[in-house]
């Protein structure tokens, strides 16, 4: 068998698709115009960050996606499709405000979440491979406007704007009990246990829990759906990120995330853990050497600088392979 290709057979009622894996160096080429009718065949590329990994479309003369939700869902099937924990389109920049593209993403449920750390990365690269070929670029998503930075070392760090802390525009229905009308470390009752959450939105809501032994202290499978789905508590569901604490500048977390479940990583989620923490006196605010976030797919590096407030995140983003689908 030639280890440089892959066949994917009976893509749910999706699709057939075959996929050519490249070369760590290949470049991505440009899809044709993409429509989302039976028996049409897409291309994609595949791309993860961390192991949070990512079905990648070439939208850029598009200003919205190409497929639905229902069929990036099917896509995203890992047991009939090429299989992934989203869908993301480089669409192209809106007529209004200095953007270079812009970002859409369909979770493995077919909902649409606001933004993704570690898609964002992902679309970075994408666009790189696609010979958009740039130092930076300015990204619209629906959190607002990000900003991913290409590093000469092959990392790629991404100013991810300011952490939102107001407990109602997280959103949250748990009472604010620290300054900027914040919820930290508030007492908050689910599944039949009593939690400590902190409520960050980083343009997605995100309800951090500390404690002492991830392995022991939690039941994954079930307290993270549990907290996700509180809709009395987080009226737009929320992402759930475990935390333990492993030193004063490295940090140990679980996530589950809205829409698609445990991922091997959480990019919005590393950074609202990291303010949490510092907020929460679990570690002194590092300089910029960052926070060491370890997931279960490998280590981010996370900076909050006081003097702007902002958030920048620096991590990998790698090509997996490419290939095409055909719609059925």
């Amino acid at each position: 068998m030639n280890m440089r290709t892959a066949t994917f057979l009976g893509l749910l009622p999706m699709a057939n698709a075959f996929a050519t894996l490249p070369s760590r160096s290949a470049t991505i080429r440009p899809s044709a115009s993409l429509s989302a009718k039976q028996g049409d065949s897409i291309e994609f590329a595949k791309y993860e960050g961390l192991g949070n990994d990512f079905i990648l479309i070439d939208d850029r003369d598009k200003a919205s996606p190409s497929l639905t939700p229902d069929q990036s869902e099917r896509l995203c099937n890992r047991n009939f499709c090429v299989g992934g924990d989203g869908v993301i389109f480089a669409l192209k920049a809106p007529e209004e405000g200095e953007y270079d593209f812009t970002m859409r993403i369909y979770n493995s449920d077919g909902s649409e979440p606001e933004m993704c750390g570690n898609g964002i990365r992902c679309l970075a690269q994408f666009l790189k491979d696609l010979g958009e070929d740039t130092e930076s670029y300015r990204i619209n998503t629906l959190a607002g406007p990000i900003i991913p930075v290409m590093n000469a070392d092959g990392t790629i760090t991404v100013d991810m704007g300011e952490p939102i802390l107001d407990g109602p525009s997280v959103p949250t229905t748990l009472t604010p009990n620290s300054e900027h009308n914040s919820v930290l470390e508030q007492t908050h009752t689910c599944n039949g246990k009593e939690w400590k959450i902190s409520l960050v939105s980083m343009g997605n809501p995100h309800a951090i829990i500390f404690v002492d032994d991830l392995e022991k202290d939690i039941d994954f499978e079930s307290d993270g759906p549990a907290l996700e789905s509180d809709t009395g508590a987080f009226p737009a569901k929320t992402n759930v990120e475990f935390v333990q604490v492993m030193s004063p500048s490295h940090l140990k977390m679980k996530v589950w995330e809205r829409g698609a479940g445990p991922t091997l990583a959480c990019g919005t989620g590393t950074c609202a853990l990291v303010v949490a923490a510092i907020r929460a006196g679990k570690i002194p605010r590092p300089g910029k050497e960052g926070v060491r976030v370890t997931l279960p797919g490998g280590d981010l590096f996370i900076e909050w600088r006081e003097e702007n407030n902002k958030i920048y995140m620096t991590g990998p983003a790698t090509l997996s392979f490419q290939g095409t689908a055909s719609l059925k």
